[in-house]
């Protein structure tokens, strides 16, 4: 726990507006999607200055600091008991838009819908989108290395920003806020920090990397009755559009059925009994050519049997629609018990495991349940098991057990998007080798030595003994 001492520092340092204890520290770690604890502070800086001034002093002190973003992660990567929480709420601006060049310089507060705005409006596209985009924060975005609904054709957060600003544990600026594409000059640091989930440095600024903004966008939403053909259409689909492919979001009948009955805002696109629904979208140049090659496409979709039925979004409204539909997993978190995971595997490996994973939930929890979703274009599957008798902690070990046990033997990762925290650090060296573990650890030792930021995610502790051999 932080002394009183140390709190006199912070708030000289950062003034009172800049340092919230008590009640006011405990409500700011309320509305976090997933546990956040009860902070010792919560640390408010307005500037890397004020970054850099608190890791020095939580750094002479030896005192743990968690980094804050939009408290939308899920595997518990921000929890903060008894800590000091860093929140970058109050570093929220776009400092520059270069559009001849396609970047943005933000401050990493910045919420992810404000800088995909402020991109449209300058006629310029920041691909990232996902679900959270509202609350999410570029800084929270970086640190997990965020992947969306647009991976098969932007790829993730790591390939679109071009230049960071990171203060390290003892509060040394880093500041390389590049705004070239090459620039192979020396080791390209910022990838390092990219994805540590805020374990080896807090991510102040960043330098994205904008695309056009598309002028053409065609939406469908499709049904497909055999899982084998959903690489087919995919593949077939990718090859129609010359590249113009953006999203290809495959729910599975449980998913859909859940998010378009009662008590779901969402309505049928079409009627149930299909095992497998997908929304797909293509991003392009010209809206009246790409119109009609996504519907000639479609059409031979239909006519070759990869698909049952189809259905294209003549309106934005439409488009909206088919679109609220994939996001609506807040319906399925409200319905019933349930625990979510996010994987990655081979497509091929993808229909044997959901199935084995099934049947052995079935075989241990007689009327469970398991809704599939997911960014099928890139391997990414959203696995929610639910309709157990609680969602205690034996519960949730015997899940985990099931959906990474089944995920190991196909030489999956236990994260696809949303990082380890401290909920998946038990399983990271199921998808990670002992060599790739031991170099983190050394990363993290030679940038972090007192083990002061985010302590205990991604990496379990070490024994002082072990450690010290």
């Amino acid at each position: 726990m932080a002394s009183d001492d140390l709190i006199a520092k912070l708030k000289a340092a950062l003034g009172d507006q800049g340092v919230l204890t008590g009640k006011d520290a405990e409500e700011k770690a309320v509305g976090g999607w997933s546990k956040l604890g009860v902070p010792a502070a919560v640390l408010r800086p307005a500037s890397t200055e004020e970054v850099s001034k608190a890791l020095k002093i939580c750094h002479a002190a030896g005192e743990g600091v968690v980094p804050w973003g939009g408290k939308t992660g899920l595997v518990e990567g921000g929890e903060a008991q008894g800590h000091i929480a860093l929140s970058l709420e109050r570093m929220n601006k776009i400092e520059e838009i270069d559009a001849t060049g396609g970047t943005m310089s933000v401050q990493a507060g910045c919420v992810l819908q404000t800088v995909c705005e402020a991109a449209e409006a300058k006629g310029l596209m920041f691909p990232l989108d996902l679900g959270a985009r509202g609350s999410a924060t570029i800084g929270g975005n970086i640190s997990t290395n965020a992947g969306g609904n647009r991976v098969i054709r932007y790829g993730m957060t790591r390939d679109m920003v071009l230049g960071l600003e990171v203060v390290l544990a003892d509060g040394t600026v880093m500041t390389s806020m590049n705004k070239l594409i090459k620039n192979n000059a020396g080791y390209d640091l910022k990838q390092m920090f990219i994805g540590s989930e805020g374990t080896l440095g807090v991510v102040t600024r960043a330098v994205l990397r904008l695309r056009p903004k598309p002028a053409s966008q065609d939406t469908g939403f499709v049904a497909v009755e055999s899982f084998a053909q959903l690489p087919a259409f995919l593949r077939h689909m990718e090859r129609a559009l010359g590249g113009a492919l953006s999203a290809f979001e495959v729910m599975w009948e449980d998913f859909y059925k859940l998010v378009t009955s009662e008590p779901a805002k969402g309505r049928p696109v079409i009627a149930h009994g299909h095992p497998y629904y997908v929304l797909v979208e293509s991003l392009g140049g010209d809206q009246e050519a790409d119109s009609a090659r996504f519907e000639a496409a479609m059409m031979a979709a239909l006519e070759e049997g990869m698909i049952s039925d189809a259905v294209i979004a003549k309106s934005q409204a439409e488009r909206d629609a088919m679109w609220a539909l994939r996001d609506d997993v807040g319906q399925v978190v409200h319905t019933y018990p349930m625990f979510t995971f996010d994987v990655s595997l081979k497509i091929a490996d993808m229909e044997s495991y959901i199935g084995e994973v099934k049947n052995a939930l079935a075989a241990k929890w007689t009327g469970s349940s398991l809704m599939v979703f997911g960014h099928l274009g890139d391997g990414n599957l959203h696995v929610i098991p639910g309709r157990f008798p609680d969602a205690g902690p034996e519960t949730r070990r015997g899940v985990e057990a099931i959906v990474y046990g089944e995920l190991r033997e196909r030489q999956g990762s236990v994260s696809a998007e949303h990082g380890i925290g401290l909920e998946k650090r038990p399983y990271l060296d199921w998808s990670r080798s002992p060599e790739e573990v031991a170099l983190m650890r050394l990363l993290k030792r030679t940038l972090d030595p007192k083990n002061i930021l985010n302590p205990g995610k991604v990496l379990a502790p070490v024994p002082q003994a072990k450690a010290a051999e």
